[in-house]
């Protein structure tokens, strides 16, 4: 479980409530089944006009993702590979088909097999930059849901509060229940600021996090697997590996080095 978005969720919408009932405020008044309603179909609604159906289905596992706690050891990595890479040097890439079963990621795995396969150095890069963009557009299309329906969120708040106004203005009779009328109205606009704010832009923003990291461990795989294939020395190809890493990650990696 990812600690920091299920916290950051519950903080959010309990430092609104805490805040609303210090000021005087009720918490049953800001239940609304009619504006919960307007704003979170409506969201759907439009969400679901803006993408396929095969986009659509991805969107709970995506979710999951955005729950779930995801660590990549750039370390271990790098010490997988630079293993890799002395290997080769020494027994030649051959050698390395006996590796393959060892090996978890997937990626890493697949360029290993095409060094393997003796595929040149510059399709070998194209093959690798193409499997990373592909990644990409996959992501990008499942958070571009979640940026999507912060969008459109506000606006379905401003819609029925739209329609609750036109309610009481329809309503004009009774002077004493126009106040709670109006009150009441305004609550599908609290509702759809609340959920783009708190619930999905920051969720799309999770996912475009965890996409970046991803995409930073493959970038480092991808350079690891061609230095490999083009022979560097292990040493080098450690050291050019580090760059990937931040300062306390090097620091880290070199106490590893020397124990």
């Amino acid at each position: 479980m990812d600690v920091t978005t299920i916290t950051g969720i519950i903080t959010g919408f309990a430092a609104l409530m805490i805040a609303f009932v210090m000021e005087g405020g009720t918490p049953g008044s800001l239940l609304s089944v009619t504006a919960a309603l307007i704003v979170l179909g409506g969201t759907l609604g439009a969400t679901a006009i803006s993408f396929t159906l095969e986009e659509l289905k991805k969107a709970p596992l995506l979710l999951k993702i955005a729950f779930q706690k995801q660590e990549y050891d750039f370390i271990s990595l790098i010490d997988n590979v630079v293993n890799l890479a002395d290997k080769a040097r020494r027994e030649g890439l051959l050698s390395l088909e006996q590796n393959l079963n060892e090996i978890e990621d997937p990626f890493l795995r697949f360029g290993i097999q095409l060094v393997i396969d003796g595929v040149e150095g510059t399709l070998l890069r194209d093959l690798l930059e193409t499997e990373i963009y592909c990644m990409d557009e996959r992501h990008n299309n499942g958070i571009a849901i979640f940026e999507a329906a912060g969008g459109y969120s506000p606006t379905m708040g401003i819609i029925g509060t739209v329609m609750g106004l036109v309610n009481v203005l329809g309503h004009m009779d009774d002077p004493s229940s126009i106040g709670p009328a109006i009150a009441m109205a305004f609550i599908a606009t609290l509702y759809g600021i609340s959920f783009a704010n708190l619930f999905w832009l920051p969720i799309g923003a999770k996912l475009r996090s965890k996409h970046k990291a991803e995409r930073l461990y493959r970038e480092l795989s991808m350079e690891g697997i061609l230095s490999l294939q083009a022979g560097e020395n292990p040493a080098f190809i450690r050291e050019k590996l580090r760059v990937f890493l931040d300062r306390k990650s090097r620091e880290r990696e070199a106490l590893r080095r020397e124990e």
